[in-house]
């Protein structure tokens, strides 16, 4: 059964604060104004060799309101809840949008902050799929389950150490805007992860292997459920950290590349999630986050890679960590195409940079990560989809005479501009005459952005699609963080240069 929104989240005053919020600044001449309430309760569970570690819990209760007036943004928050306090932020909103507006103006710049435009969505509720509130769980079984899990890797021959995390996270969010749009959301994710730590007594090496379990927009049951094979997943780490503490380190060259989405997730997180904001784009975030070289300019005729990519954004994808029912700007979710064909085709927005660039429409990407922040352009979930009658990843492997198997991800490196990059993953395998043969380590595939996805020969079939992502994206000043998953199927590329990073250390 699907869940609704908590009661006591519905219990707090949230239209009579929007009300008192959204009428006072109108009355201040606002053009237009939004007001958002949230209550994010956000845990998380450490254990170090089965023995509790460390954790925390704790909840950021407040509201902001944001305005346009006379042309630029204004933006205060709160927390006190009642009408007089709400109404008293929104005076301090337009103060600060009036001040803006002169600094601006002394600037000698003449840009005026306008929005595209969206439906009015009245009285919407949206909640994403889950079974359990993990909240709802006491954490005693939460550290149980955890250290049930360490003890199975510590007993295996080769585990020195075991490391185990359980980070838990449940938002609600009422937004409210002058044009009549109200939603009121509910969203649950959790983010388990294991590593086994294998030490030499010998020689002192050492080196680890996680589990590739990626964080998801689910609940309890993904833990205790039949989503992800935990049994097995578990009972094969040591057995492959043992090969990999035994592996002989890679030679340097060009390789022909079967990357698993368990890697790959994270290439197209930093090579195209990233490069397509077109706040980035634009050069609104040079001074921290980097700019793009998929410039505005180059939308439609930029050759992103090969004609089999097929890149979506999508604020709708079922149990996706960006997934919403309407965006911090009250814009529907929605799924559009990145790169089609293997060229730019379109970028994620926020409603104001639609509406500066001639779009008709934000796809829904503003995000804030806690009522005291402003919302930004955020990420959408990207993935690359699968070739409808595209191969397993053992055919892909089948067809590769000289190459590397990359499972996992573990390290990255990319320019400010997303064009070049080097990554390395929790595990290698190299191929020989379509087969596996053994683990290699030291290992890392570098290429340009387009060089790389230019070289994709095969896509695999949609039964090798895994929503991998991340909980800790981080963009904007003051800095924020928001999860966002990144689907794909395994991937062929030919040709790819492939690193010793020993030898690279030495020589830097």
């Amino acid at each position: 059964m699907p869940h609704e929104v908590d009661q006591s989240f519905l219990a707090l005053p949230l239209r009579a604060l929007a009300d008192a919020a959204l009428a006072r600044a109108r009355a201040l001449g606002a053009d237009h104004a939004d007001f958002r309430l949230e209550r994010v309760r956000s845990a998380a569970w450490r254990l170090r060799d089965a023995r509790p570690a460390g954790s925390s819990d704790s909840t950021d209760l407040g509201y902001a309101v944001r305005v346009v007036h006379g042309g630029a943004w204004g933006f205060a928050s709160g927390v006190d809840l009642t009408m007089d306090a709400a109404a008293k932020v929104a005076s301090q909103a337009v103060a600060m949008a009036k001040l803006s507006a002169q600094v601006i103006a002394a600037a000698g710049s003449d840009e005026r902050v306008e929005l595209a435009g969206e439906p009015v969505h009245a009285d919407r509720t949206w909640v994403s799929a889950y079974e359990t509130d993990p909240f709802e769980v006491p954490d005693a079984d939460k550290t149980g389950l955890l250290a049930e899990w360490s003890s199975r890797l510590l007993a295996a021959d080769g585990v020195t150490h075991a490391d185990a995390s359980l980070i838990a996270v449940h938002e609600n969010k009422f937004y409210a805007d002058t044009a009549g749009t109200t939603t009121t959301q509910q969203r649950v994710r959790v983010h388990p992860q294991l590593t086994a730590v294998s030490v030499d007594p010998g020689t002192g090496g050492f080196d680890s292997m996680r589990t590739l379990a990626p964080p998801v927009g689910r609940g309890w049951e993904y833990l205790t459920g039949d989503v992800w094979d935990w049994d097995a997943e578990l009972a094969e780490i040591p057995g492959l950290l043992a090969e990999k503490m035994r592996a002989p380190s890679v030679r340097a060259g060009a390789y022909d590349l079967v990357v698993d989405p368990s890697n790959l997730w994270l290439t197209i997180h930093e090579s195209i999630g990233h490069a397509t904001e077109l706040d980035r784009a634009l050069g609104y975030e040079a001074a921290y986050a980097g700019t793009s070289f998929a410039t505005f300019d180059q939308l439609g005729s930029l050759t992103y890679g090969s004609p089999l990519m097929h890149v979506t954004g999508d604020r709708t994808a079922e149990h996706g960590l960006a997934t919403v029912g309407y965006d911090d700007e009250g814009v529907a979710g929605q799924a559009w195409d990145l790169v089609r064909d293997g060229v730019l085709v379109g970028y994620q927005l926020d409603r104001r940079i639609a509406r500066l660039t001639g779009f008709d429409r934000s796809n829904g990407c503003a995000y804030a990560d806690s009522p005291g922040h402003v919302p930004v352009q955020r990420m959408a979930n990207v993935s690359l989809q699968p070739a409808p009658d595209g191969p397993s990843t053992d055919e892909l492997i089948g067809g590769v005479e000289r190459g590397l198997y990359v499972v996992g991800d573990r390290s990255w490196s990319i320019d400010m501009q997303r064009y070049n990059f080097q990554f390395t993953g929790q595990r290698a395998f190299l191929i020989e005459n379509g087969r596996l043969a053994g683990q290699v380590k030291d290992f890392a595939y570098q290429a340009t952005t387009t060089d790389f996805w230019g070289s994709m020969e095969q896509v695999g079939g949609p039964e090798t699609y895994v929503l991998g992502g991340a909980f800790n994206c981080g963009k904007a000043q003051p800095g924020q963080v928001a999860a966002v998953s990144h689907g794909c199927p395994s991937a062929l590329f030919r040709g790819v240069n492939i690193l010793n990073t020993t030898q690279e250390a030495g020589r830097s």
